[in-house]
């Protein structure tokens, strides 16, 4: 049952979880930690990576389980070569995957309140999604432009939410009375792309940082794991690595405001 509070808020704490490919494995850290500190979200909003990680957890699997799920694919499981017309890659193993582990088919039947971006490529405009069929829009929201072929949803076609919003919050931020982000794609200096994909990745990512000096004053907490500019984007192989390094900084994030919190309460 979702504990709704009483007041003008819907929800007590929510979490916005970035896109950032392999690099969302930070996101299952913060939720281990997130939940050892007895916070746990009420509704979330995700992006590409995020919305991946998210509809997991809204489901009912814990980060542990998330991991596992993920982590026992291999990067070529998830992906499959096409014919270069609209996208270099399709994500079958990807689509797969979540048609085996999700038990929910629809938004409404998810445990946990669950947001989905992706970016309407037609109109051109950003879509929140967060009722009626589930998996489609999930995929959707993680299709990198250029990379993954688009996914086609009434009529329109979809691609990666990041497009247009890689930090959702707008869909929640007046629903909570606090709120956590997780942000994962950090930039820094990088030599690690000498592909065609590597390049369209690494373009990508530094398209979407644009508003987020904006965004990060709307979270009373925002983690940012240091160093996971370190991995690539499809680094499966290092799933476990990534898991810590958003543990870790979500632990010292959760302490610092606890620290913060009971400061001013003297």
């Amino acid at each position: 049952m979702i504990k709704r509070t009483t007041g003008t808020k819907e929800f007590g704490t929510g979490v916005v979880l970035s896109g950032g490919g392999a690099r969302g494995y930070a996101h299952l850290g913060v939720l281990k930690a997130m939940n050892e500190a007895g916070m746990s979200p009420e509704i979330i909003s995700g992006t590409s990576a995020g919305a991946i990680a998210g509809v997991l957890y809204a489901d009912g699997y814990t980060p542990a389980q998330i991991l596992k799920i993920l982590g026992k694919n291999s990067r070529l499981d998830f992906l499959k070569l096409t014919v270069p017309k609209d996208g270099l890659l399709k994500m079958s193993g990807m689509i797969r995957l979540l048609r085996e582990a999700l038990r929910a088919k629809t938004f409404e039947e998810l445990k946990i309140p669950l947001v989905v971006t992706a970016t309407n490529l037609n109109l051109g405009r950003i879509e929140y999604f967060s009722s009626g069929e589930l998996l489609w829009p999930v995929v959707a929201s993680a299709s990198i432009p250029v990379i993954f072929t688009p996914v086609e949803m009434n009529g329109y076609k979809y691609v990666d939410g990041g497009v247009m919003d890689n930090m959702p919050v707008a869909p929640i931020e007046k629903k909570c009375r606090m709120i956590i982000g997780s942000y994962v794609n950090e930039i820094g200096e990088s030599n690690n792309f000498g592909s065609l994909m590597g390049i369209a990745e690494r373009s990508f990512h530094l398209s979407i940082i644009k508003d987020l000096s904006v965004k990060k004053k709307k979270f009373d907490i925002f983690i940012n794991p240091p160093g996971l500019n370190e991995f690539h984007a499809f680094d499966q192989a290092k799933a476990a690595d990534i898991y810590r390094s958003g543990y870790q900084a979500a632990k010292k994030a959760l302490h610092d405001y606890r620290q913060l919190k009971e400061g001013l309460a003297v």
